[in-house]
C-alpha cells in the first residue's frame, strides 16, 4: 500500500474526480431552445462548471457566473466574475445584479442554463428594499458563528434575499435548466447556493423559527423585513416555475462510492458511515474516533485493516475571536485527542479545496499528533477550545493543502486504521 498519507490523499483525488463537472454537464445537457441560450451561475466550482459547459456545447451562447475570488478559469463567451466567500462584498452585490439583467428580456423560446453549487449563499448577497449590504454581511457572519446547520442557515438566507429562495428563476420569462453540485447533506437541490433558481416551501415563519431556536442577533432592518409579507419567497407550486427543471450532477454519495473504490484497489475495504452527517465538527469526531478505536483495539465492527469514510456538512459554534480554522480542521483536532496513541491515520478536508476562509482544504491526524502539539510546546486542547486548528496543525505542517479544486460536495473524511 501507498504511505498512509498519500494513500488518503488519493482518495481524497479520486472524490474530486468523481465530481468534475464535465461528466456530469454532458450527461444532463438541455435541449437545443428556439432562441438563445444563456448561462448564469454561482459557487466555488462555476467557472469551471461554465468551462465544462462551453467544450460541450456546440451552439452559440453567453452568460455570468460569479465565483470566489482566485477560483476563477479560462472562457470564451461566458463573463467570470469573482467575489468575496464566505463574506459577501460589494463585488458579489453587483454579480447579482448581472444575473437578474442577462436573463430578465429573454422570452419563452429562450434557454437559461443554471450553473449552481456550494458558496452560492456568500456569492450572491442581495438585500431587499431596506437592507443593506452591511445588513447582509453581518447576518452571514451571525450564521457562520452559530453552529445551525446549513438547511437552515439557509431557510434565513432565503428570505432576506431578492435573488435566492426561486427568485433568480423566476425573473425571466425563458424556460431554466439548473445543473447542480451538491454540498448540502441529503442533496436537497432547493439548499444548494439557498436555491436562486429552485423554490421550497419554507416560509418566512420558518425563518423566524430558525432565527429563535439560535438565537440569532439579526439587525433590526432584517427582522422588520421578516415580519412583513415582502419577505415570502415564491413557492414549489408556483406555476413560473412550470416548466423548469434540474438535475444533480454530482454530490457526495457519488465522491465517497468513487473514494471506496480506489481504496479497494489498495486491497483495503471501506466503510461508508453516511454521505450526510451534520453537527458539531467536534463531536462528529468523537463519534468518529469511538468507531475507530472499537475497530482497532478489538477489531469490531469492521476487521482492521479498515477504512472508514463520510461525507457531509459539520459546523463549529465559535468559542474564541481570534482562532483560525474551519471546521475540517476543528474535527482533525478534536479526532487527534481522542485518538491519541493509536495506529489510525486520519485526513478531514473540503473537497472544494478550502476549509473556512484560510488557504488549506483540511489537515491530516493521526495518533501522534497530540505528542508532537506538545513538543511544539502547544496545548491542543486549548488550541480546541479556542477554534485555532489551522494554527495547530500549520505548527506541525500537517496541513492539507490543495488549491481550488473546481467542485464542491462537501466534506471528505478518510479514516485508516492500520
Amino acid at each position: 500500500m501507498l504511505e498512509p498519507r498519500a494513500f488518503l490523499a488519493s482518495l481524497f483525488d479520486a472524490a474530486v474526480r468523481a465530481a468534475d463537472p464535465v461528466e456530469g454537464i454532458r450527461a444532463h445537457l438541455p435541449q437545443k431552445p428556439k432562441g438563445r441560450t444563456v448561462v448564469v451561475g454561482a459557487g466555488k466550482g462555476a467557472a469551471q462548471m461554465a468551462q465544462a459547459l462551453e467544450t460541450l456545447w456546440d451552439e452559440e451562447l453567453s452568460g455570468v457566473v460569479v465565483t470566489r475570488y482566485g477560483y476563477g478559469c479560462e472562457t470564451e463567451n461566458i463573463e467570470i466574475i469573482e467575489a468575496a466567500h464566505p463574506v459577501p462584498d460589494a463585488a458579489g452585490l453587483a454579480a447579482s445584479g448581472r444575473l437578474v439583467e442577462t436573463i430578465a428580456d429573454l422570452t419563452e423560446d429562450d434557454l437559461v442554463i443554471a450553473l449552481i453549487c456550494g458558496g452560492g449563499s456568500a456569492l450572491l448577497p442581495a438585500p431587499p428594499q431596506g437592507m443593506t449590504l452591511e445588513d447582509e454581511i453581518a447576518i452571514n457572519q451571525v450564521l457562520l458563528a452559530s453552529g445551525a446547520p446549513i438547511a437552515a442557515m439557509n431557510i434565513v438566507r432565503k428570505h432576506l434575499s431578492t435573488i435566492k429562495g426561486g427568485r433568480l428563476a423566476a425573473s425571466t420569462r425563458a424556460r431554466v435548466v439548473s445543473l447542480i453540485v451538491s454540498d448540502i447533506p441529503g442533496d436537497n437541490p432547493a439548499h444548494v447556493a439557498s436555491g436562486p433558481t429552485i423554490p421550497d416551501d419554507s416560509t418566512r415563519h420558518d425563518a423566524l423559527a430558525v432565527i429563535r431556536q439560535y438565537k440569532l442577533s439579526l439587525p433590526q432592518a432584517a427582522l422588520d423585513h421578516l415580519h412583513s409579507k415582502r419577505a415570502d419567497a415564491p413557492l414549489s407550486d408556483d406555476v413560473v416555475f412550470a416548466n423548469h427543471s434540474h438535475h444533480m450532477i454530482a454530490s457526495a454519495a457519488i465522491s465517497l462510492e468513487a473514494a471506496a473504490a480506489a481504496a479497494r484497489t489498495e486491497n483495503i475495504e471501506a466503510a461508508i458511515l453516511s454521505d450526510s452527517i451534520e453537527g458539531e465538527a467536534r463531536d462528529v469526531a468523537l463519534v468518529h474516533a469511538a468507531i475507530a478505536r472499537e475497530i482497532a483495539e478489538r477489531n469490531r465492527p469492521f476487521t482492521k485493516p479498515a477504512l472508514l469514510l463520510s461525507g457531509g456538512e459539520t459546523t463549529v459554534t465559535l468559542r474564541s475571536s481570534g482562532g483560525r480554522g474551519g471546521r475540517n480542521g476543528e474535527f482533525a483536532l478534536a479526532m487527534a485527542l481522542a485518538i491519541d496513541g493509536h495506529d489510525i491515520e486520519v485526513l478531514a478536508a473540503d473537497t472544494d479545496g478550502i476549509d473556512g476562509s484560510e488557504s488549506n482544504a483540511g489537515a491530516f491526524c493521526d495518533g501522534a499528533t497530540v505528542r508532537r502539539l506538545r513538543a511544539a510546546n502547544l496545548d491542543p486542547q486549548k488550541m480546541l477550545d479556542d477554534n485555532d486548528s489551522y494554527s495547530a496543525f500549520a505548527a506541525i505542517d500537517d496541513l492539507f493543502v490543495t488549491g481550488p479544486s473546481g467542485t464542491n460536495v462537501n466534506d471528505f473524511r478518510a479514516i485508516l486504521i492500520r
